[in-house]
């Protein structure tokens, strides 16, 4: 099964951003870096929802957002923003979809928080996750997705978070794997037959 399903690429474009136009105004970096309430390490110019604006991240990893024009820092990224952004990123078939606030990790998702999450009434019970601090969509999951984690983590037997190769079972099955194979190694060399020396 070709890993781009799994991710729900075939249902959400994330890989194409907006061009920005080169002529239009911006406001003097020091005004964005004045607005930032952190030591900044990056400050990215892109796109939001028709909307140029300054992604500043902190040297501690936070993030805030920017009017590109102004420097005027905004807030975080609402419901309505987010289910924009995932409607206009998604290119399956569906009817509205509805937005929930995360603000916990789940086996299914483990990234940045708190984050929107975007249901799709699709087929594919197509979820897309928005990032509340920078808007940018930060995991997709569908059906493809939720069949393929349940038998990874069959695979590693850890059924609760989905992601510990080092679980007892696994541990205990592995041990017993590796008796079971110095025990028929054993077996194999006492029972293997001897040739009978020649008597005079």
């Amino acid at each position: 099964m070709p890993i781009e399903r799994v991710r729900g690429e075939h249902l959400v474009e994330r890989s194409s951003p907006a061009i920005l136009e080169q002529s239009r105004s911006r406001a003097p970096l020091d005004l964005v870096l004045r607005a930032a309430t952190r030591p900044v390490r990056e400050v990215r110019y892109r796109a939001l929802l028709g909307r140029e604006i300054a992604e500043v991240e902190s040297i501690d990893g936070t993030i805030s957002l920017h009017d590109a024009e102004t420097g005027r820092r905004l807030g975080p990224v609402n419901a309505a923003m987010a289910r924009a952004v995932a409607i206009q990123a998604y290119r399956g078939t569906s009817e509205p979809p509805s937005v929930r606030l995360v603000v916990a990790s789940t086996p299914e998702f483990k990234g940045v928080l708190p984050a929107w999450r975007v249901d799709f009434p699709d087929r594919e019970a197509t979820r897309v996750y928005v990032a509340q601090n920078s808007g940018r969509i930060v995991a997709v999951r569908n059906g493809t997705w939720r069949l393929y984690d349940f038998f990874w983590a069959l695979h590693i037997m850890d059924w609760k978070n989905h992601e510990n190769f080092n679980t007892p079972w696994l541990m205990a099955f592995a041990a017993g794997g590796l008796a079971l194979a110095i025990a028929g190694s054993a077996l194999l060399y006492l029972r293997w037959p001897r040739k009978r020396r020649r008597t005079g």
